[in-house]
């Protein structure tokens, strides 16, 4: 069952534990652990990633802040009510974990340290424009099939002529995608004027693949 899930929905991240694990919630007797990895980007910057990981993969394992970790999973969503509202929340969930601590190759894998793959349906129509500066862009909302009838919905965003080519996709539609997780700072303005910075996840989708058998349309 494991490797038919990560078929459809594989992460491979690299990065620095830049949080303290914390107690998230227990499941059937499995208590679960959140923190955060800092996966660095080839422009610089930096991407802080929420992971998700069960006790039983971290037993006497040292995961203190300032590791390196090499982990494989999943992007998984799931809804969180605040103030009645409900939000959409991601996160890496760990299938595998492993403590990096040789330089050398810390500094190999470190060259390609932020890969997803996605195997979904379209279930938002895709929202298309251009930047003030003139770049295409559009957004999408991707239902990923997961175990027991639950789907995880991920939101990603394509680029130049990804973009264009995502702007004639219709819900339902069936794609595979390639690419990185990434964060992303906006701020959030309220009614009494208050600005509140919140962080943003999504795919980058650097490569993508329409699957035609499922509905047969010509038009793309």
């Amino acid at each position: 069952m494991v490797s038919k899930l990560m078929d459809t929905n594989s992460v491979k991240i690299i990065g620095e534990i830049v949080t303290p694990l914390e107690f998230s919630h227990e499941m059937y007797g499995e208590g679960f652990y959140n923190f955060e990895v800092e996966v660095p980007r080839l422009s610089n910057s930096v991407d802080i990633l929420p992971i998700t990981i069960s006790e039983r993969l971290i037993v006497d394992m040292d995961l203190s802040v300032g590791c390196v970790v090499e982990i494989y999973g999943q992007l998984r969503s799931y809804n969180r009510y605040v103030d009645n509202v409900s939000r959409l929340v991601l996160t890496v969930f760990a299938r595998d974990i492993i403590l990096l601590v040789e330089e050398d190759e810390i500094e190999e894998l470190l060259k390609d340290p932020n890969e997803i793959y996605l195997d979904g349906y379209i279930c938002k129509p895709p929202i298309y424009r251009t930047t003030p500066f003139g770049r295409e862009i559009a957004d999408l909302l991707i239902a990923v099939n997961r175990a027991y009838n639950k789907s995880d919905y991920i939101p990603a965003i394509a680029w130049g002529r990804n973009a264009r080519f995502c702007e004639k996709l219709l819900v339902g539609d069936h794609i595979k995608l390639w690419g990185r997780i990434q964060s992303r700072e906006y701020q959030k303005k309220y009614d009494n004027d208050k600005i509140e910075t919140k962080v943003a996840y999504e795919v980058s989708i650097s490569k993508l693949e329409y699957i035609e058998n499922d509905n047969n349309r010509k038009d793309l």
